[in-house]
């Protein structure tokens, strides 16, 4: 029987690089250099599943950057090469991420025929002010005409990306934002707060909310977006219900992903891994067949594997069942049960029969909270 994976695709480019990212991208590159790393990311994939023929994919998630600066004719050829590497399952989840500015009817019909049933843009405010600050190329109006070509010429499940604690951001316009948005009829909503990484313009940013402004907004959320009809199934994630992301959910149920492109990571083989993240490198190394571009591969033993388990289901609504984690780990839960107990009655964790979670509050403070989980074990 086939085992089922997922697969990862980073596209590193984009037309430039916003204000907060700390991906690795590269705004402007040349037409040469993006044909180059295609032909890359080809050979890489046709090697690795030459060897790895075991596998359907289930999942597909192209990422970036802004993959659709790759153009219409690059991702056609990526697509169409997965396919012959690897088997797709029926009706396996393919994403692309879209930035509103770059969509266009060529682009998607385009996707829809390689087989692209999902597609994820960052639209990030409904705020024109607030995006020309933090860097998109895109206005709110562009956002909602996007969104709508993607309905008309590829598909209906499309995912939107918000972000909050933006300079200048308050509580009114952030509702607003959420509003415009959720009357744009997504499938699928992202909230990310703001966070000001030391290389990115983004660290001298003033007129930030403070944390607990940004709390209140957090909050605000998941009950604006619950009376819209998402559900929230993980702490940044929300979901008309059946349109959770099935590749993320990936993620964190701990199962096989594999990545590709530089600064791409991956979980295979009881093994984390990364490549390199410097698309020269990468290129060079992979089409010269001379140099190994994994970097930090690390075995993930098996008590490891119960405390990531710990870390990223946690990060979900559905949090974990004991029972079920007593027969996958062969650890007893109940030491994290009892710090867990802890936190019921302040309205952070919930307890019903074996499953333990976390509640909106409870995902405020989930860092606290895992790591008080993790630390119960070394007690024992």
């Amino acid at each position: 029987m086939m085992e089922r994976i997922g697969i990862y695709v980073h596209v590193p480019f984009c037309r430039r690089k916003c204000g907060y990212c700390d991906f690795y991208s590269l705004a402007g590159a040349d037409e040469r250099t993006m044909d180059d790393y295609l032909s890359a990311l080809i050979k890489h994939v046709q090697y690795y599943f030459k060897a790895q023929n075991s596998y359907v994919a289930d999942t597909v998630y192209i990422g970036g950057g802004t993959p659709s600066v790759f153009g219409a004719k690059r991702l056609d050829k990526l697509l169409k090469n997965l396919r012959t590497c690897v088997p797709l399952d029926r009706g396996a989840e393919v994403t692309v991420e879209l930035n509103p500015e770059s969509v266009d009817k060529r682009l998607l019909v385009t996707l829809q025929k390689a087989g692209v049933n999902r597609l994820s843009l960052g639209v990030q405010s409904s705020d024109n002010v607030q995006l020309a600050f933090i860097g998109r190329l895109h206005d709110f109006e562009q956002a909602r005409s996007a969104v709508q070509l993607c309905r008309d010429y590829c598909t209906d499940n499309i995912s939107l990306d918000l972000m909050y604690g933006l300079p200048g951001q308050t509580a009114e316009s952030w509702r607003r934002s959420l509003s415009d948005i959720t009357a744009l009829e997504p499938k699928h909503i992202s909230c990310y707060a703001l966070k000001r990484e030391e290389n990115t313009p983004a660290r001298t940013w003033a007129d930030i909310p403070d944390d607990d402004a940004q709390a209140d907004m957090y909050l605000s959320a998941v009950e604006q977006l619950a009376g819209c009809g998402y559900r929230q199934y993980e702490i940044s994630n929300f979901a008309v219900p059946g349109y959770e992301s099935r590749h993320n959910m990936r993620y964190w149920d701990l199962r096989y992903y594999i990545g590709f492109g530089c600064a791409a990571h991956s979980y295979f083989g009881g093994k984390r891994f990364n490549f390199t993240a410097d698309i020269k490198q990468y290129t060079e190394a992979i089409l010269s067949g001379k140099g190994d571009v994994a970097e930090d591969a690390e075995e993930t033993e098996y008590d490891n594997r119960a405390g990531e388990y710990i870390m990223l289901k946690m990060r979900t609504a559905s949090g974990i069942d004991a029972d079920r984690f007593f027969s996958e780990f062969d650890v007893d839960f109940a030491p994290a049960a009892r710090v867990l107990e802890k936190y019921v009655s302040g309205g952070y964790a919930k307890h019903d029969g074996s499953v333990y979670s976390l509640t909106p509050k409870g995902f405020l403070v989930s860092n606290q909270i895992i790591g008080e989980m993790l630390d119960s074990f070394l007690n024992i």
